[in-house]
């Protein structure tokens, strides 16, 4: 009778924590507690995020996570760095795989209502990019066409409301989107012009239509919840005296990232 009520008693306890939701942890505190931050970062972005011909992630944006870094926890590299994309991102960051996106991510007022964004580092805007070839001058000419996009993007939306007739291409990746123009799947590809800039310095069969169709601010990118609060308040701080010293600035241009 002893034993059965022991197991009784061991069954009543795993049944009746079971039923209890534990309460989650402050990110921030997390951070701390484990001495390393873990950020979600892009690796098809340059010069925001990418790897070099020896497999190292560099970038303004890898930059910025290490600075945070260094601000928080006393040294630039208590950092990993999860790669992520424009499509996956946002997984990444909900399932807590992350605590916080620095990936070329701009703000939305869509993107608001499930996300919290830092103060901005950067205003890009969304180019048009075709191969030297095309006669095209302006999103109009592509009425009843192709445009290449890359999922989890802004530019569908953008796209489906200025041009309401355009066919769309949609792509994981940059550089898979920048091979399907190349093979002439599409007649143009729209994207940050920031991110479209790293296409045309390496390769003149491609260039860029003048006209931006946008303003993107990126930002750090958090959970909308009250347990990630007190790491967007950090980050705010040290993304504000980034811009009061300057610093910022300088990071940019090191970049080669023009600022608005």
């Amino acid at each position: 009778m002893k034993k059965i009520f022991l197991v009784i008693l061991f069954l009543c306890f795993i049944f009746c924590g079971c039923g209890k939701k534990q309460p989650k942890s402050d990110v921030l505190s997390e951070i701390y507690k484990r001495d390393k931050i873990i950020v979600g970062v892009r690796e098809d972005a340059a010069p925001f995020g990418y790897r070099d011909e020896k497999g190292n992630l560099l970038g303004f944006d890898i930059e910025l996570a290490r600075t945070i870094a260094k601000s928080l926890l006393g040294n630039e590299t208590k950092v990993e760095f999860v790669p992520v994309t424009a499509s996956n991102r946002i997984m990444k960051l909900a399932s807590g795989e992350v605590d916080m996106l620095v990936a070329a991510m701009s703000i939305t007022r869509q993107r608001q209502q499930i996300l919290n964004f830092s103060i901005p580092y950067y205003i890009a805007g969304q180019a048009i990019m075709v191969n030297s070839d095309s006669k095209a001058t302006s999103l109009s000419d592509f009425e009843n066409q192709r445009l290449i996009i890359v999922f989890g993007s802004t530019s569908e939306r953008n796209l489906r409301s200025n041009v309401p007739g355009i066919s769309v291409l949609g792509f994981k990746g940059y550089d898979e989107a920048y091979k399907a123009l190349k093979a002439k799947q599409a007649n143009g590809m729209i994207a940050d012009d920031t991110i479209l800039l790293r296409y045309i310095i390496r390769d003149k069969s491609v260039r860029l239509l003048k006209k931006r169709y946008s303003k993107e601010p990126y930002a750090v990118v958090f959970r909308k919840e009250p347990e990630s609060e007190r790491l967007l308040q950090q980050v705010d701080y040290i993304m504000d005296n980034l811009k009061k010293t300057g610093k910022l600035d300088k990071m940019l241009e090191k970049w080669q990232i023009t600022s608005d």
